[in-house]
């Protein structure tokens, strides 16, 4: 037996559809309103920086192999490459960099005040910088861990021979807390020499005014390189500390945060993907969908986050991949060996997120 609908029955079926529909459609232009918000925002520095032109990246300035001015007067180094790294990203050309040199006092200040736009200065990541100091760190670009140098002609092997001795260190890094740390555990008296700025710290080793001198061991092997003689300082064996160095902006500015953590995954993904400055153009016809997608042949993924979609091509074709970033800056200069900075792939800790 077929119901009979009245007019009224018609009408609110017909209210109740309009409804639906008008429903659907807001979802549809929020969902749209969301994309476009994450594209371009106003208020992140990703805008402010491609506006102005150019990225003020804050640097050390003394540190050999991280950040120094080189023999030709230009700045050099691995965090040096990092910064020129997200300029070619965004502006395809890696001399767009104003580098500021920052003291370890000063570095965070200059970070969440807007003087630079991010910090790339061999800076440790620790729960109270990522958190309380109100740092937001990207990927780690070097694993590195804290030791002791000294000279071969003090004798002085293990860290149970510096009891009552002198040690210099700078002030203002986890490297004061971490010695102070480990000879407390070990109950080694000793008497620590600091110092605000890191030339200070070495003149002073180099003089004599301390009979030993502590941080990163990347550190110490590059500053050992310069010395007046070299070879009559050794580092010891023990590693006091875990040290993940990498890039830093501040917190709250989450797209600033994604194009300078992906743009760092990309110098890491294009080493396991075997793509170089030297071998960029022989991958312009690649069949394979995850190359293609890396380098913005298909896909959006640069341009959902307000990225070039060629950003990660354009990385690579100024300044390289991770692995010839490490060799020119630290391999090559200073025959320290990669280490925990390897790929996953060869038994690093290097690996980045799947670019899809």
């Amino acid at each position: 037996m077929s119901k009979k609908i009245t007019f009224n029955q018609k009408l609110s079926s017909l209210l109740v559809a309009a409804l639906i529909a008008l429903s659907i459609s807001s979802c549809s232009q929020s969902t749209n309103t969301t994309e476009q918000s994450t594209k371009i925002n106003s208020n992140s520095r990703l805008g402010t920086v491609k506006s102005r032109g150019t990225l003020i990246c804050g640097v050390n300035g003394q540190l050999p192999g991280f950040s120094f001015i080189n023999e030709n007067g230009e700045y050099s180094g691995i965090d040096v490459d990092l910064c020129r790294a997200i300029a070619a990203a965004l502006f395809d050309d890696p001399s767009k960099v104003e580098f500021r040199d920052l003291s370890a006092q000063e570095r965070f200040t200059a970070v969440i005040s807007g003087e630079v736009d991010l910090l790339s200065r061999n800076t440790t990541w620790t729960v109270s910088r990522d958190t309380s100091v109100g740092m937001e760190f990207a990927p780690t670009t070097f694993y590195d861990g804290q030791g002791i140098m000294t000279t071969k002609s003090s004798k002085v092997t293990k860290l149970e021979d510096l009891n009552e001795k002198s040690i210099c260190a700078l002030s203002g890094t986890t490297t004061e807390q971490n010695l102070a740390d480990r000879m407390r555990k070990l109950g080694i008296t000793y008497e620590p020499v600091v110092f605000d700025d890191p030339d200070a710290v070495y003149t002073a080793y180099e003089q004599g005014r301390c009979e030993a001198v502590t941080s990163d061991r990347s550190q110490l092997t590059a500053r050992r390189a310069v010395l007046a003689n070299p070879q009559e300082h050794e580092l010891l064996e023990e590693v006091l500390s875990k040290e993940p160095l990498g890039p830093l902006v501040a917190n709250g500015d989450n797209q600033w945060f994604d194009a300078v953590k992906w743009i760092t995954y990309a110098l890491i993904q294009a080493e396991e993907f075997g793509i170089t400055s030297a071998n960029l153009s022989s991958f312009e016809n690649t069949e394979d969908p995850q190359i293609q997608r890396f380098l913005g042949q298909v896909g959006n993924l640069g341009e959902d986050m307000g990225l070039p979609n060629d950003f990660a091509a354009r990385v690579i074709k100024n300044v390289g991949n991770y692995g010839e970033i490490y060799e020119r800056n630290i391999g090559q200069p200073f025959g320290l060996e990669r280490g925990l900075n390897n790929l996953w792939t060869n038994g690093g800790l290097l690996y980045s997120p799947p670019f899809r």
